[in-house]
Order: structure tokens, then C-alpha cells, then sequence
């Protein structure tokens, strides 16, 4: 029957009201595969080239810091007789005899220093004093200055504002004159503390790194507190923060639960991104004479005992001038990398 054209009957093919196939409903199926915040982001860097390689590069020197001088033969303090200043590969005339005899000698692969000892180890040692530092304080940064942050921003009003002018006062204070008094200050209370048994490490690491460590939990936090007052000021007006008001929650464990748990991403983020400036803080107090105690190397000490024989012996400022620039480098990179991932404006 044909249809009046005309009329506003709209005209109905029966077949259009059969069952879709299999094949037609997953070609309908345009949504990606659901996955969590965690397992997204790492997804997105693992695509990154730049901060997976950057990650295997902290993790190859991780192996050289704290593994491989378990298994070394020579010690960080063992003075050699007869191997001063001996090149990369080169052997004393003691050792060189004993080869000759039919003995096994390890080479010293990155020579020695002017007092015999093995230039590798103390590397090796100095890596691992300088990466050590950088983790301790940056998990005494993250712990006081997101605490901090939250706090502040969770009641603001006048809390807010006497907290952040706090913030504001300490950003003033010159941080290297501070760890200088601090060294002397602390050199009696720690000669005393030395004597007890359970606190005879802080004769090994000595007054000017804990020094160090006083000044980043006094000083350096600031940074990492106003970016969490950043995030949590967003994040408190939320719905699910409201409701957990309403719900009689504690104000504790809202800024633990609902507030800091949401900032976890742009924390990890802003963590990485502070481990090279520890570790470059640390190496330039070292630098200064103000970092580990003799014999107790770290990188940046090695370069300032290398400073005076860069003409005649320039591979011991090079070595770890380059082990430094490598470390930061990569753990940048790598923070770079990890904000891209976990930044919620950069997802596809």
C-alpha cells in the first residue's frame, strides 16, 4: 500500500526491529577498557621512552651504591701501602709483584686517591651517602610539609593565614649559615650522645650531616607545603568532603582519608621532583667541608678533595661530578615523566 506523501506517518521497516547480531554490537562498543588511576598512569609512563630509561638508570645505580660494594674487595677506609694516586686500572709495585707471582689481584677500575685508597668503593660510598641523604630528607620534607599544607588549608581563615606567614618568615632564613651554627651548636650535645652505645652511628655520620638533616626539617618543607595548600584548598569544597562532615567525621581523619589520599598523585610527583635537589644540596654543603664526617665519603666531599689535583689527576673530580649530574638528572627526568602520567589535564 503506498503511503500518502502527505502524510506525517513516519514509515516503519520490520526489519529494523530484529535482534542485533553479535558482530554489530561489538561494533558499536567505542568505550576503552576501564582501568584505575594507578594502573592508567602507569600505563601512560611506561609509554614515555625518557623516564622509563631514566628509571633504569636510578635503578643500575642503586645497584651500584648498595650492592655491589658488598661484594668488593677493597674497603672505603682501607688505605693500600704503595697505591697512591695510582690511575684507572693501574696496580701498584706490590701488587704488580704479587701478579707476577702467580696471585690474583682485583685492578682499582678507577685508580686510587692520594692516600691509597680504592677510588671505586669510596664512589660507590659517596653514591650511596649522597642517594641516602636525598630519600631521608626528602621523606622528612614530605611528612612535615604536606601535613602542614593540609592543615592550613583545611581550616584557613586566620589558622590559614598565621601558618602561611610562618611559611612566609622561614623562606628568609639563609640556610647555609644555619647549618653552620647548628654544627657548632650540636658538637657538645652529640660528643656526649656518642659515648652511649645506641647512638654511637652519629659518630660515623657526624655532626655536620645531621646538621644537614635539622636544616631540611626546619627549612626546606616550605616549598612542598604551599603546593598541598594549593590542592587541598581545591579539593575541600568537594561533595564527598561535605559529606563526610555531615557524617561527623573527625577533622583529622578527613585530611588524612579524604583530602591527602586525593593529592597522592601530585605528591609523588612533587617528591621525585625534590630528591635532586636534596642530594644537590647535600653535595654542595659537602662541598663546603659541611657535609660527612672523615673518613665517610660522599660525592660532593670527593670532588672537593679532588678540586686541588684536577691538573694532574682530573678523573677524580670528573667521576663524581658526572655520578652527580647522572643522579639528578635522571631523577628529574624521571619526575618529569611521572607528572605526565599522573596529571589529570595532560590524560587523552
Amino acid at each position: 500500500m503506498k503511503q500518502n506523501p502527505l502524510s506525517f506517518h513516519i514509515k516503519v521497516n520490520p526489519e529494523d526491529f530484529e535482534p542485533a547480531s553479535q558482530e554489530e554490537k561489538e561494533s558499536q562498543i567505542v568505550m576503552r577498557e576501564s582501568v584505575s588511576f594507578w594502573k592508567d598512569g602507569f600505563r601512560r609512563l611506561m609509554k614515555n621512552k625518557v623516564a622509563v630509561t631514566s628509571a633504569i638508570v636510578i635503578v643500575i645505580i642503586m645497584i651500584f651504591s648498595f650492592i655491589v660494594p658488598e661484594f668488593y674487595p677493597y674497603s672505603y677506609k682501607e688505605q693500600i701501602p704503595g697505591a697512591n694516586n695510582l690511575g684507572p686500572m693501574e696496580y701498584s709495585k706490590d701488587e704488580q709483584a704479587r701478579i707476577a707471582a702467580g696471585e690474583k689481584v682485583f685492578p682499582h677500575i678507577f685508580g686510587t686517591d692520594k692516600l691509597g685508597r680504592d677510588y671505586a668503593i669510596r664512589v660507590m660510598m659517596g653514591s650511596r651517602i649522597s642517594l641516602l641523604v636525598g630519600l631521608i630528607a626528602t621523606g622528612i620534607i614530605l611528612i612535615i610539609g604536606s601535613i602542614y599544607g593540609a592543615v592550613a588549608a583545611y581550616f584557613g581563615g586566620w589558622v590559614d593565614m598565621v601558618m602561611m606567614r610562618i611559611v612566609d618568615i622561614i623562606y628568609t632564613v639563609p640556610d647555609i649559615l644555619l647549618v653552620v651554627l647548628l654544627s657548632f651548636a650540636l658538637k657538645a650535645p652529640l660528643a656526649t650522645l656518642k659515648a652511649i652505645p645506641a647512638f654511637a652511628w652519629m659518630g660515623v655520620v657526624g655532626e655536620n650531616l645531621i646538621s644537614i638533616f635539622v636544616v631540611f626539617a626546619l627549612l626546606y618543607w616550605v616549598g612542598m607545603a604551599r603546593m598541598v595548600r594549593s590542592q587541598v584548598l581545591m579539593l575541600k569544597e568537594s561533595e564527598y568532603v561535605t559529606a563526610a562532615k555531615a557524617l561527623g567525621v573527625s577533622n583529622g581523619k578527613i585530611i588524612r582519608t579524604h583530602l591527602l589520599t586525593n593529592c597522592i598523585g601530585t605528591l609523588i610527583v612533587t617528591t621525585t621532583l625534590q630528591i635532586p635537589s636534596s642530594i644537590f644540596t647535600e653535595s654542595f654543603l659537602s662541598f663546603l667541608g659541611l657535609g660527612v664526617a672523615v673518613p665517610m665519603p660522599s660525592l660532593g666531599s670527593l670532588t672537593s678533595d679532588a678540586i686541588n689535583g684536577m691538573n694532574t689527576y682530573p678523573y677524580l673530580l670528573f667521576i663524581p661530578a658526572i655520578l652527580i649530574s647522572l643522579i639528578i638528572l635522571s631523577f628529574n627526568l624521571l619526575g618529569d615523566g611521572l607528572r605526565d602520567a599522573f596529571d589529570p589535564k595532560l590524560k587523552d
